[in-house]
């Protein structure tokens, strides 16, 4: 006898992170990008006390998220402590920031414009706006899309009462801008007081005469880096994993993002901008402005503590990486940023890196 098979329907259960965003009645922002963070719409998030929406971009795919939270003027957040790391980027406002644990340990810190810091995993955490005036926005990336489904529990992400004292408490760095330099381009800190400043070393890499320093933030999984490269020049295209938030700082340009085999996908920046290129995604940045360009990236792929799959980013595609030469790309690359460049009246710089990248290796 013979059982006959059945197609049983589909059913697309929400996750415990879906469960989590309709519960708390956030707004959410989707899409590749965000042209304006400062003009993002927010809606009320009644248990925080502020305005808020999640950004939940196709490039994060779910292994992580931001929230833009608006602290109102002389406004704070109610404390709240969780298990899901976070690294905030300070859109724009100043203020001070509280935080403590079970044990008795205390800090506090003031922010501005700028500047970058995480809270400490499940310490708790207030946030307060010291003007009386303007509102202050946050960009905090955060890893609760995937905590949430790997609990599904949100009393234990909320009220755990573990103090995790290897990242907070007596003898740690207070969040004073204080830091350790490592490896030539790393810097391991709490507190970036503004990361339009911070001092950045020569990346040849990535070309064009790129430069750029690597942020180890709090002792997190979750980390970052600050690039930069100069006037009428472009990076090199490459790939890697889900979930790099690239927040434009200063400059004006485009980027190009495609999946092997797909069509280009066009997005233009400016300062406040966020692009979040997809798992796998060859993405290329281009500066066509009169300053140099300069972002923010917080993502995954902390040195110290690597969670997902290492992409060889400083490799050519040729020898088995995931970088695309400027010998080897596609034609339409040039094309393209030649027809920005002439839009906006400005010159490109690339004689020089086409020439030498031409030439045969030694």
């Amino acid at each position: 006898m013979t059982v006959a098979e059945t197609e049983l329907p589909t059913i697309k259960r929400p996750t415990a992170y879906d469960q989590w965003l309709a519960d708390e009645g956030l707004k959410v922002v989707s899409g590749l990008f965000i042209e304006d963070l400062n003009t993002v719409e927010l809606g009320d998030w009644a248990r925080r006390g502020c305005r808020a929406a999640v950004a939940r971009l196709e490039g994060a795919e779910d292994v992580n998220d931001a929230h833009i939270i608006e602290l109102a003027p002389g406004g704070e957040t109610a404390p709240e402590r969780h298990l899901y790391e976070e690294i905030t980027y300070v859109v724009s406002g100043r203020g001070l920031t509280r935080v403590w644990n079970s044990a008795g340990d205390r800090s506090e810190f003031e922010w501005n414009a700028g500047s970058v810091f995480s809270v400490p995993l499940n310490a708790y955490a207030q946030h307060f706006n010291s003007s009386g005036s303007q509102p202050a926005r946050f960009y905090t990336v955060t890893s609760a899309p995937l905590v949430m489904r790997l609990f599904h529990n949100r009393s234990f992400v909320y009220d755990c009462d573990f103090d995790f004292t290897d990242r907070f408490g007596a003898g740690k760095d207070d969040f004073s801008g204080a830091g350790t330099a490592y490896q030539n381009r790393v810097w391991e800190s709490r507190f970036i007081p503004d990361a339009a400043d911070i001092e950045l070393k020569s990346w040849d890499a990535r070309g064009a005469g790129g430069s750029n320093v690597m942020l180890e933030i709090a002792d997190n999984s979750l980390c970052g880096h600050v690039s930069q490269f100069p006037v009428g020049t472009y990076k090199k295209a490459h790939r890697h994993n889900a979930g790099a938030h690239v927040i434009i700082l200063g400059g004006t340009g485009f980027s190009l993002l495609w999946r092997d085999g797909e069509p280009v996908r066009k997005v233009d920046w400016k300062a406040g901008s966020i692009v979040v290129p997809p798992e796998q995604w060859f993405h290329q940045h281009f500066n066509s402005g009169p300053t140099p360009a300069r972002y923010l990236a917080l993502r995954w792929g902390s040195k110290k503590y690597p969670m997902f799959r290492q992409f060889l980013i400083d490799r050519p595609t040729t020898e088995g990486g995931d970088q695309i030469e400027y010998r080897d790309e596609d034609p339409s690359v040039r094309a393209t940023f030649e027809a920005e460049l002439a839009r906006h009246g400005a010159t490109s710089r690339m004689d020089d890196v086409y020439a030498r990248a031409a030439r045969p290796s030694r």
